[in-house]
């Protein structure tokens, strides 16, 4: 499952990029639990927590259908 979020993300991280920001996977739990790091300007961001759950939860969950939640760590 790990290999299909990252092929996920990379097709995300360009609009990110976009705007100097990024995201990072770090873990993919076993119970669906996806944990991502954001990264430049997206790290400080007030909208942030938007760009997660509208953007990257709903794209992952939608491409990988096993993931339960995307957790910023």
């Amino acid at each position: 499952m790990r290999d299909r979020v990252e092929l996920a993300l990379n097709q995300i991280r360009p609009t990110l990029q976009k705007d100097g920001g990024d995201v990072l996977l770090v873990d993919v739990g076993e119970n669906g639990v996806v944990k991502v790091r954001m990264t430049g300007a997206c790290r400080g961001c007030h909208m942030s927590d938007v760009t997660l759950r509208e953007g990257i939860e709903k794209f992952l969950k939608n491409e990988v259908p096993e993931i339960t939640a995307v957790e910023s760590v």
